[in-house]
């Protein structure tokens, strides 16, 4: 069995779950979120419990079963609580600012960037260069995130670009001049 499939997940107060056929409705106070699960995978829920179950050994719902835990688990926690990634701008001249529902960021190119923010994400803007994105969906939390990240990766030189608040960048050593020669 599953080590995390096996664990069952409790659902809070303020959260309605709707299992019907190969589907599962989550609402709760941040809104509601839906996912379409395998035939042979088998989602019970009792006494405020949600339990996830497989029918067969087969490999593929060995893996099925640990997936569709975590997932049902990430609907509960978005739908009450949401996810929030937080990005740092490192480098002179390295902005970000909100214009209606675009972002303009200054990542050292020629141009400024535009980049359109997504339905259900919410991004929020401290400063110039802190970027915060939250939703209750954390896939797609962490998929903006990374796109505003491949704008500009950090680099391991000088240490500028956009990156992860927790992220740590390995620095290299330069060039070193006038070492040896003629």
């Amino acid at each position: 069995m599953s080590n995390i499939g096996k664990q069952s997940i409790n659902i809070p107060d303020s959260t309605e779950v709707v299992i019907s056929g190969g589907n599962i409705k989550i609402s709760g106070k941040m809104g509601s979120l839906d996912l379409n699960f395998d035939s042979k995978i088998e989602i019970t829920q009792k006494d405020g419990l949600i339990q996830v179950s497989r029918n067969s050994d087969a490999r593929k719902h060995r893996e099925l079963h640990g997936l569709y835990r975590a997932l049902i688990n990430n609907m509960v926690i978005g739908v009450n609580e949401g996810f929030t990634k937080e990005l740092n701008m490192v480098g002179v001249g390295y902005t970000a600012e909100k214009k209606g529902d675009f972002i303009l960021i200054n990542a050292g190119y020629s141009h400024p960037i535009y980049f359109q923010i997504p339905e259900d994400i919410v991004i929020n803007l401290p400063n110039a260069t802190t970027i915060q994105i939250s939703g209750k969906d954390k896939q797609n939390v962490g998929d903006v995130a990374a796109k505003i990240r491949m704008i500009r990766k950090p680099e391991p030189y000088k240490g500028k670009g956009i990156k992860y608040s927790d992220e740590h960048i390995r620095r290299k050593a330069g060039k070193t001049v006038g070492a040896g020669g003629a």
